[in-house]
């Protein structure tokens, strides 16, 4: 029996994106974001979009891919500490369901974001650089690598 442990995993930061109901609050989250924005009186359609995915992709790439360690004490000798939560998550399995829907679902912000701007290029241009700031550093090539040792320690 371990005394003043609240919870059975070795590290639930890894299981937190597969809790119940966690995806539909994600997504009412980024369209409560989207209702703001559009709620702005001098934000027209088009801006409010590409904020709406700029903001997101922002939030997802410190939360997932810049903080590091974890808010709980785990077990397992500090090694929870150097990786980032993107890395933690599933125990660092590729593939899963909370991977895919994570990576999955900028795509799908930024398609939206890209027809109701029409496609302007300036908007476009702003669009596609942050899909790819969240896109790229999911990639499974890119699994515990530090490029240029930022974020290393």
């Amino acid at each position: 029996m371990n005394v003043g442990v609240a919870h059975s995993e070795v590290n639930p930061n890894t299981r937190v994106m597969n809790s119940r109901g966690m995806w539909l609050t994600y997504a009412l989250g980024v369209g409560m974001l989207h209702i703001v924005l559009l709620s702005i009186p001098f934000f027209s359609v088009p801006v409010a979009w590409t904020l709406t995915n700029v903001i997101h992709n922002l939030g997802m790439y410190v939360f997932l891919h810049a903080v590091k360690g974890t808010p709980f004490e785990t077990p397992d000798q500090g090694k929870a500490r150097l990786l980032t939560h993107w890395e933690q998550l599933d125990y660092g399995v590729q593939f899963t369901a909370s991977r895919k829907f994570f990576t999955i679902s900028p795509i799908i912000l930024y398609f939206l974001a890209s027809f109701y701007t029409k496609y302007d290029p300036t908007h476009f241009i702003l669009n596609t650089t942050s899909l790819l700031t969240v896109l790229i550093p999911k990639l499974p090539q890119l699994h515990g690598v530090r490029i240029f040792g930022i974020n290393k320690y």
